[in-house]
């Protein structure tokens, strides 16, 4: 099957493709269509790498950039088609467009597939909702050898555009699940032999004190600005506080999720990586 290559056709804002991926910016695009946009050379590298690429909108001066990225797309028989400035500006969600977006289906899975493995460490976002800080937590249960990232309640789409950049690819690494309700995510990861760690400022344990660490471990992470709720506090196993040797008032959500998610890395072995 012939493939469009760069400098066949020129897309325009207003080609037929291009509006239907700009719906892809909107949840509500991308749960009808099981499809999102991965923006940016090294988001659509690891999606082509881990993902399943269906197009590839590029630039002239980004596929003049990133003629290797070209080249895979058309391995793995996705569609290529150049786009010009204005389009590239509607497929974008960042103030300067990268002129490199690709159209992949969606990586959530179920609760069962996630913790399948014998998973030995997991993050458990609940009711985030700052994109950017998901996908950051994302990028460090990636980088900590998490086995699973899983989103309870109320947090924000991992297919947002934000999510998606913030995470610098490894949002395809690892299994990534989504349900709303907490209390079947919870219990799903004690029946799959995970302690259930609530990381709270207000904690009975402090991290530096924990002498578990090295066990299989469910990290539940809150909110923003409220953290987690009182239910969820009461369903942990533990609550444990990052401690603040300085006169910071506090971690935000991210940096906290590191410095817990690594304590446990660095504790014990974490499960397998997921290739």
């Amino acid at each position: 099957m012939a493939h469009q290559r760069p400098g066949d056709v020129l897309c325009t804002h207003k080609t037929p493709r291009v509006v239907a991926a700009r719906r892809l910016t909107a949840r509500s695009g991308r749960e009808e269509s099981g499809r999102f946009l991965a923006e940016g050379a090294q988001a659509v590298r690891e999606a082509l790498r881990h993902g399943r690429v269906h197009e590839l909108f590029v630039t002239e001066a980004a596929a003049s950039r990133h003629q290797e990225l070209v080249r895979a797309a058309d391995e793995v028989s996705a569609r290529i088609s150049l786009i010009d400035g204005r389009a590239a500006e509607m497929l974008s969600e960042t103030v300067t467009p990268q002129g490199i977006v690709a159209v992949c289906d969606t990586v959530t899975v179920s609760l069962g597939e996630a913790l399948g493995g014998d998973p030995r460490l997991v993050a458990v976002l609940v009711d985030v909702a700052d994109p950017g800080n998901a996908g950051t937590v994302l990028r460090v249960a990636d980088a900590a050898g998490a086995d699973a990232v899983l989103l309870a309640g109320d947090t924000v789409d991992v297919h947002n555009g934000k999510c998606v950049r913030a995470s610098t690819g490894s949002l395809f690494h690892l299994p990534v699940a989504r349900d709303r309700d907490i209390g079947a995510v919870l219990s799903a990861c004690s029946a799959a032999g995970l302690r259930l760690l609530a990381a709270d400022g207000g904690g009975d344990t402090g991290l530096e004190s924990a002498t578990d660490l090295a066990e299989p471990a469910a990290w539940l992470l809150g909110n923003e600005a409220h953290g987690l709720p009182a239910d969820v506090l009461r369903s942990a196993d533990r609550t444990v506080r990052v401690p603040i040797y300085g006169r910071a008032e506090s971690l935000n959500l991210a940096t906290a999720a590191a410095v817990c998610l690594y304590a446990s890395a660095m504790a014990g072995p974490v499960g397998s990586r997921r290739g």
